[in-house]
């Protein structure tokens, strides 16, 4: 039995996650989670859970009035202190954005292993995590299904034989417009990916292709391959969920239905696999072609930034991050417009005193500082 603490659990991951769970009882326990503020949804949740710890965004005495057998902890604090409970061995940080930096920082020191959906935790600090990661012992198990299926196709091989990882990419909901089509597109178009079911801000990100440059970011971390070895490819279809080539030119590839589970699944059973109940076998007769083309980095500029930033890193990489995320989110609330993304992200990163060698107080001061430049522009 697999003791875990799963953060983010009302999101579309968190909730895979406890779909995976409750699918495998006899090798799976959630000991503690936290949630945001979607507490009917976290009623619904522990009506199938019997959760000793749980963190909420904000104070609510309702809740601990009527589950007094649950601990309950509140904000950011609070994540740190869920995190840091001693009984449970892995920690699946789902939570969206900066916020899952310090969990998982907090989990390292206290040598849990992390499987990892939370990509901003590696974006703005890789450098960092790797160094406590290999100081404490643990492990990070990729849970983005393009890491993942690099993880996978990496079994049995050699890192310093990877001649380059190519990550695929379904080009989001506006791959079949052009750039001048982009600039009356609205939140609900955005929100319509083609492939996947995935929270708002990372379908936002899809479609600006943001979310495939932290991809690229968090790759060169997760598997410490310069950016030159890692390859972006579109690809229509999200059968192809990544691949592997090797020096003699061999690719490997993991192939599958768009279904978060197995991704999930895989990082919190390695190097076990298990079967993921309802999951659909992939059927070949239903996909006869499978397209693949170049990248065009002229159409997705924020792809193309986000392989400048991950080369420079240091604290631009922070910027990178809260600039993005603040601009989605004026995107998602009629703010700006889609294109005003780009170009507010482009423009506070080009403006961000650089700090090559930056520890864990620049990133912090960074994050606040992007965020701060982002919310003046929106009221000039």
């Amino acid at each position: 039995m697999k003791k875990i603490v799963l953060l983010g659990a009302t999101g579309s991951i968190g909730m895979q996650t406890i779909d995976v769970c409750l699918k495998h009882p006899d090798k799976f326990e959630i000991v503690g989670l936290s949630v945001g503020r979607n507490i009917n949804l976290l009623q619904k949740i522990l009506t199938k859970l019997t959760v000793k710890s749980v963190c909420i965004k904000e104070y609510n005495q309702f809740l601990i009035d009527k589950y007094p057998d649950i601990d309950f902890y509140f904000g950011d604090t609070g994540l740190i202190d869920l995190v840091s409970l001693s009984d449970y061995q892995v920690l699946v940080n789902a939570l969206v954005g900066f916020v899952g930096l310090m969990p998982t920082i907090t989990a390292i020191k206290n040598k849990k292993n992390v499987a990892l959906a939370n990509k901003e935790t590696l974006v703005v600090a890789g450098d960092i995590v790797n160094k406590l990661k290999n100081k404490y012992g643990v492990t990070i198990y990729p849970i983005d299904s393009e890491h993942s299926a690099i993880f996978q196709a990496l079994q049995g091989n050699k890192i310093n034989q990877v001649k380059k990882i190519i990550i695929t990419a379904s080009g989001g909901s506006f791959r079949n417009l052009s750039r001048e089509d982009l600039k009356n597109v609205t939140v609900n178009d955005a929100l319509n990916h083609p492939n996947w079911k995935m929270g708002a801000k990372i379908t936002i990100d899809s479609a600006t292709m943001m979310n495939k440059g932290f991809e690229v970011i968090e790759a060169h971390y997760l598997f410490d391959l310069p950016y030159n070895k890692i390859e972006t490819i579109l690809h229509y279809e999200s059968i192809v969920h990544s691949m592997v080539e090797y020096n003699d030119n061999s690719i490997i590839a993991q192939l599958g239905n768009s279904d978060m589970r197995l991704p999930i699944q895989y990082a919190i059973t390695y190097p076990d696999r298990y079967n993921v109940i309802g999951s659909e076998e992939l059927d070949f007769k239903k996909w006869s072609n499978l397209t693949f083309k170049e990248m065009d980095y002229d159409r997705y500029p924020l792809l193309k930034f986000a392989y400048e930033v991950g080369v420079k890193s240091g604290n631009l990489l922070a910027a990178l991050n809260a600039s993005n995320e603040e601009a989605n989110l004026a995107f998602r609330n009629g703010k700006i417009s889609f294109t005003d993304i780009e170009r507010l992200v482009i423009e506070c990163v080009n403006n961000t005193d650089y700090i090559k060698n930056c520890n864990l107080d620049d990133i912090l001061k960074t994050d606040r500082w992007a965020r701060d430049y982002i919310k003046k522009k929106l009221f000039d």
